[in-house]
């Protein structure tokens, strides 16, 4: 069975693959989709399409401001390339794994695949706190990882963005540390994206994420005959992506009632003002404590009754344990693997309308491959232009995932899976036989 392989593939020597990880859950998406595909390719093309075609493991040693050098390890994985070069995010936390990595980079595999992208899935990963670290040193830490890891990047190899931990300025650095290890003032195409304007980046791209997730969820109110306008909404998360869609919600009418971040969660039936709130977080970076408000436990705040439920900041927030209490129409994955396959099962029992990660947070890999565009062919784009261009997409990209849904009888995760597996295999087919 693909399934067996994809663990074999994965699993360390002696060891048992964990449930509820980033790499099970993709692993178990990966064969259902295989399953539904296995009348129309050969399973040996579908188990090479499961592995991921490169797994590093990289040890860093930046010296910080305390005059120590600090070993820290850092990974990078290619998933696949058979629709182009790999490309995914930097991730910084303390406890990323290089499993962890390996399940994202696939994911993006899929994401890429069904937004209709010429790229392919990667990651990295850098295990180290960035909380931790002031500006310079997270600076140097950024540096160390590119230096290390160069070899690696380049715009026909693996293209990285930002991701959780990182930022646009993080991508600045890796820019500067490419083209200054080259002797040149930038770099000839594009070998990072996510970058601030003024180096080469495209106006509306830390929105981008968060924006293509409202276009979703207001693409799936029209399928479940739910005006937005006063719809509630509960976002969880109030980073890049939980901050961006909380207020486009309400730009767009929606009644935020609750939102959270790491440290708390607020509440207010009535609504919140987020246009306040996101005030108080740029200055405090904290929702906790805002007057317009009651706080209220954050996992608590997942099983409020609401219209639209926004999952945007961890992986395996809805699991078989809370999904059976959920009170949502419509669940919108802008985090990554927010929800475990068996919460995925008691969902769709329930009637839940699921947004899948690999279309619902496609945005942001979309307008990466703007900038990449522009970079490379040297072009200005606007920030107008680029969110019309967003808007066409994901609302292209979702109608056509609905209608798998509807034809084939399948929750939208499945027919999402199904058309982005397809679309690699066909890649691969393209391609035709590799040594």
């Amino acid at each position: 069975m693909v399934e067996q392989g994809l663990h074999h593939v994965f699993r360390r020597k002696g060891a048992t693959m964990r449930t509820d990880t980033i790499l099970s859950n993709a692993s178990a998406n990966f064969a259902r989709a295989a399953d539904m595909l296995a009348g129309e390719f050969d399973r040996d093309l579908l188990e090479k399409i499961a592995q991921p075609k490169e797994r590093i493991e990289i040890t860093i040693g930046p010296q910080f401001d305390d005059g120590k050098i600090h070993t820290l390890r850092a990974f990078v994985v290619r998933h696949s390339d058979a629709l182009g070069p790999a490309k995914g995010g930097i991730r910084m936390t303390g406890d990323v794994t290089l499993d962890d990595v390996a399940g994202l980079a696939m994911e993006m595999t899929w994401k890429c695949a069904l937004i209709g992208l010429p790229f392919g899935g990667g990651k990295s990963g850098i295990v180290a706190d960035p909380h931790e670290l002031d500006e310079h040193n997270k600076e140097t830490l950024i540096r160390s990882f590119t230096r290390a890891a160069m070899r690696h990047i380049g715009p026909m190899i693996y293209v990285p963005a930002p991701d959780m931990g990182t930022n646009e300025r993080d991508m600045g650095h890796v820019k500067d540390t490419i083209a200054y290890s080259a002797g040149q003032a930038g770099t000839q195409g594009c070998y990072v994206t996510g970058k601030p304007v003024i180096l080469g980046g495209i106006p509306g791209r830390r929105e981008a994420t968060g924006r293509g997730v409202v276009e979703c969820v207001a693409e799936a109110c029209k399928a479940v005959h739910l005006s937005l306008t006063g719809a509630s909404a509960v976002v969880q998360g109030f980073g890049n992506v939980g901050g961006v869609a909380a207020a486009c919600l309400a730009e767009r009418g929606a009644n935020v009632i609750a939102v959270s971040d790491l440290h708390g969660a607020v509440h207010n039936a009535d609504g919140l003002d987020i246009r306040a709130l996101l005030k108080q977080y740029d200055q405090t970076g904290r929702v906790e404590g805002f007057p317009g408000g009651e706080g209220v436990d954050g996992k608590d705040m997942l099983e409020l009754p609401c219209d639209v439920l926004v999952l945007a900041a961890a992986a395996n927030q809805i699991t078989d344990q809370n999904a059976p209490r959920i009170q949502t129409k419509i669940l919108a994955e802008g985090a990554n693997s927010p929800t475990t396959p068996r919460a995925d099962d008691i969902l769709a029992d329930k009637g839940v309308f699921l947004i899948p990660d690999i279309l619902c947070n496609a945005g942001g890999v979309f307008v990466s491959y703007l900038e990449y565009t522009q970079e490379t062919q040297q072009e200005q784009w606007t920030e107008d232009e680029v969110r019309a261009r967003l808007h066409k997409r994901m609302c292209e990209k979702f109608a056509e995932v609905a209608a798998v849904a509807q034809a084939r009888k399948l929750p939208m995760r499945q027919a999402a899976m199904y058309q982005a597996v397809r679309t690699v295999a066909q890649a691969l087919i393209a391609r035709g036989k590799l040594p």
